[in-house]
């Protein structure tokens, strides 16, 4: 008894104790003042550049921020230079077209239908973008255009040019339900001819026609020369017309405002990494995980819808020497740091989403920690002002069943027919995922594991060089040899000059007028030094084969260089005035310190 006395005694103890603990603990909840600290990213901004909002301009390095030799004699310039007449009210038809695609396919899509229609005499109907009438989340007030464009601008800037309509006719919107006009899928290397000789007997005849757009365009990059009014109206369209909608416009320019508080340069990257590209290209073997056959899926689809025309397995190795599979986050990451940039560089990450998630982003964020995207500049109310209020949810309608009398139940019971047969003996058991072993067994639910399939392409174009670069120090990459780093710096530098600009126009104009509207969309102003003239192996010209500009151009130019070199000049004695002796060596010292890396091998 005296031993069953005493355990109740210890148990009593520690109950109170742990009484006692509790309330201390619910009390020091209760009266405390801390809070929980969230990360920001314009805090960890500030922690790195700490003169944030300081008189004291900082200074950059100019091997890594300077301004790459421009083309002074070139000014751009895509006003109609000929007769131009005014589009007629009387149009030979209506021309309607749906628009696949990402964001960079669109813009290029909309400038070929502009010209499309002005060169058959036809009306527009403003595009339907596919992409951003499937997207979830968009508000049922946006119609596909307007959510990206500014119709009523677009329409205004494009009065002399074409005639744009917002839909079509009443009396004409049942029949295009119905399927009754012809529409055409035509490719982005289509030529005038074809909508010549094709697409325009049908628009006459029946008044309407519908185009399918998928190959980010539906005309040729490169256009005889007698039809160089047709290319200036692509850029009027690509660079004028097509403006982003006034809340896009100004949530982008707090988002700038934001990068540049710190008070220093920043990059933009985008990881190019979207699922269709990739599958289209065949980059599946990137990831090596269950990416890779959600990527071999999506491109068995296209292959099957007629899209691609290529075997599903292809040697992914030779797509990625020749540049069409996007680099990788790690190995941009080091491309960057190879060229000289410090750790506390500023990456603005673009794009939506990154395909294969955040783990792709982890190599880049530990050599980059001040990587930033729109969820960390944009507050969650601002982004979701731009997709606008949720659509309202219907009304619940539902209703219980009235209750059947027992003899309802009856006669329903009688009326039910024969009772069904007992079903037959279960299956062998199944083979449960937690019994699988490895990746292949849980997607082919085999036991073996397949042969690696090679290594797929890439989304678009890159140097082809760096990809062979780190192709061939792939043992060394976090310690390139110094023979390494100066091959990436002398090829990038090559591509910035004004040979790497001419090689790259000979290879992107034939795919895109846009990435080089020279000398069509550009003239020369006469007072400026030229250059000789240099032609392509097609014989087409591609520097100095510009028109010299208007006076009033050039006059103005005058005026602005001079304005420019006025505030620069202030600006580098306001600069003199406020760094003292002891604070330019401080700086200077500083500089050299962020620009130098530290994570270098001592050795090389």
């Amino acid at each position: 008894m005296a031993f069953k006395s005493k355990i109740k005694w210890v148990v009593l103890f520690v109950l109170t104790l742990s009484l006692a603990s509790l309330v201390a603990h619910l009390s020091m909840t209760k009266f405390s003042s801390m809070n929980l600290v969230q990360y920001s990213a314009k805090e960890a901004l500030s922690h790195d550049f700490p003169n944030t909002g300081s008189p004291l301009k900082t200074r950059r390095n100019k091997r890594l921020w300077g301004a790459v030799r421009s083309l002074e004699s070139l000014q751009p310039h895509a006003n109609p230079r000929s007769s131009y007449p005014v589009p007629d009210e009387n149009t030979n038809g209506f021309i309607y077209a749906k628009i696949f695609g990402g964001f960079e396919k669109i813009r290029s899509s909309i400038c070929d239908l502009v010209t499309i229609s002005r060169l058959l005499n036809a009306t527009l109907v403003i595009p339907e973008i596919q992409q951003s009438t499937r997207s979830k989340g968009v508000s049922y007030k946006f119609k596909s255009f307007s959510y990206l464009y500014d119709e009523e601008q677009f329409i205004m800037l494009l009065k002399n040019d074409v005639n744009i309509v917002k839909s079509l006719p009443e009396n004409l919107k049942a029949a295009r339900r119905r399927s009754e006009f012809p529409t055409f899928k035509p490719k982005n290397s289509a030529s005038p001819n074809f909508y010549v000789k094709e697409v325009l007997p049908n628009l006459k005849k029946a008044k309407v026609v519908g185009l399918i757009v998928t190959d980010g365009g539906c005309l040729k990059s490169i256009l005889p020369p007698s039809m160089s009014e047709f290319q200036r109206l692509r850029c009027r369209v690509a660079f004028h017309a097509l403006q982003f909608r006034p809340e896009i416009q100004i949530l982008g320019l707090r988002m700038v405002e934001r990068l540049r508080a710190s008070g220093q340069p920043f990059l933009a990257y985008h990881p190019g990494l979207v699922r269709d590209t990739l599958a289209y290209h065949g980059c599946a073997e990137l990831f090596q995980d269950v990416h890779t056959e959600l990527i071999q899926y999506r491109r068995a689809q296209l292959i099957k819808q007629g899209i691609i025309n290529d075997e599903l397995s292809v040697d992914s190795h030779s797509r990625r020497e020749n540049g069409s599979c996007p680099l990788m986050p790690e190995e941009v990451g080091l491309l960057l740091r190879a060229l000289g940039y410090p750790s506390k560089t500023i990456i603005y990450l673009a794009g939506s989403k990154t395909f294969g998630g955040q783990r792709l982003l982890i190599p880049l964020r530990a050599l980059f920690g001040n990587l930033v995207d729109r969820t960390t500049l944009c507050s969650k109310t601002e982004l979701s002002d731009l997709v606008g209020p949720e659509a309202p949810l219907p009304a619940d309608i539902f209703r219980l069943p009235l209750p059947k009398s027992e003899q309802q139940l009856i006669d329903q019971w009688k009326k039910a027919g024969p009772r069904p047969r007992p079903l037959p003996p279960p299956p062998d058991r199944p083979i449960y995922q937690h019994e699988k072993e490895g990746w292949y067994a849980w997607i082919l639910e085999k036991d073996k594991e397949p042969d690696p399939s090679p290594m797929e392409h890439r989304m678009q174009a890159h140097r082809k060089t760096i990809a062979a670069l780190f192709n061939i120090t792939r043992d060394d990459l976090y310690h390139p040899k110094r023979d390494w780093m100066l091959s990436v710096k002398e090829h990038l530098n090559r591509s910035l000059s004004e040979d790497g600009f001419f090689r790259q126009s000979l290879l992107s104009k034939p795919n895109s007028f846009l990435s080089h509207p020279l000398p069509e969309c550009s003239c020369r102003i006469p007072s400026v030094e030229t250059t000789k003239q240099i032609k392509g192996k097609d014989g087409r010209i591609v520097l100095g084969g510009e028109e010299e500009c208007p006076k009033w151009m050039e006059l103005a130019r005058a005026e602005g260089a001079g304005n420019d070199d006025m505030e620069s000049a202030e600006d580098d004695n306001d600069t003199v005035e406020q760094l003292e002796p002891d604070a330019v060596d401080a700086t200077s010292s500083l500089t050299s310190l962020i620009d130098h890396d530290e994570e270098w091998d001592p050795n090389d």
